[in-house]
């Protein structure tokens, strides 16, 4: 038996089938440059959140938001003809905000540097 719990495990697999499936088969244009950042599964893998980052202004983030809800049955029918799972987990697609806020704070430190370097 692998080490760690089933969700993480079956949430991994979900993750990597999500990457390949809007890298090769989607082709709505909404979708592109999305990059699928984390899944996380419900203990008793009925429900999976699906973290997503996208790069752009508000706009783009809504349309990657309507592409991926409008590609959602068919991802979830080609995870469920890959996997081995009894049943397919629920899929809800949530932004991903970390390398949003993560862009904030490397700007602040930089207003930082700046400014001590000025003192």
């Amino acid at each position: 038996m692998l080490a760690g719990k089933r969700a993480v495990r079956v949430g991994d697999h979900i993750l990597k089938e999500i990457a390949l499936l809007l890298l090769n088969k989607v082709r709505d244009p909404r979708v592109k440059g999305v990059t699928v950042t984390g899944v996380r599964l419900s203990d008793d893998l009925k429900m999976a959140k699906v973290f997503y980052s996208v790069m752009g202004e508000k706009s783009h983030i809504n349309g990657a938001q309507a592409g991926l809800d409008s590609a959602k049955g068919f991802i979830k029918r080609e995870i469920g003809r890959r996997s081995a799972l009894r049943y397919m987990p629920e899929i809800m697609f949530v932004h991903d905000l970390t390398l949003e806020s993560g862009s904030h704070m490397e700007r602040v430190f930089e207003e930082i540097r700046k400014a001590e370097g000025r003192s």
